[in-house]
């Protein structure tokens, strides 16, 4: 097929490389198929329900004292917990992919 010609055409010949696998040095090892162990399952669902269980406990952070920059303890103490909830997610996420990819089988 001849090249396209003029400046802006939209039908060009692009070289498009064969598929040789030579990038298989890169995957990531299988998943486990089987189901994950119970120590991996506890520890990731002791930290989804910190922050539940924290959360939902009212009565030990209805005050307005201690204040922090002028605001109650109240809202401060409830914001805090939005920064310590995304970590307790996060460190549940990595014990259960650690443990599918076959990290969990020491």
């Amino acid at each position: 097929m001849p090249a396209a010609r003029g400046v802006g055409s939209l039908h060009t010949e692009v070289e498009v490389a064969e598929p040789d696998r030579t990038d298989r040095e890169h995957e990531l090892p299988p998943r486990r198929t089987g189901p994950l162990p119970l120590g991996v399952l506890v520890g990731a669902g002791v930290l989804v329900l910190i922050p539940i269980v924290a959360l939902m406990w009212v009565g030990s952070y209805s005050k307005a004292t201690p204040k922090l920059w002028g605001f109650p303890f109240f809202y401060w103490y409830q914001l805090l917990w939005v920064f310590i909830a995304a970590g307790c997610t996060y460190l549940a996420y990595l014990l259960v992919h650690n443990a599918r990819r076959g990290g969990g089988d020491r």
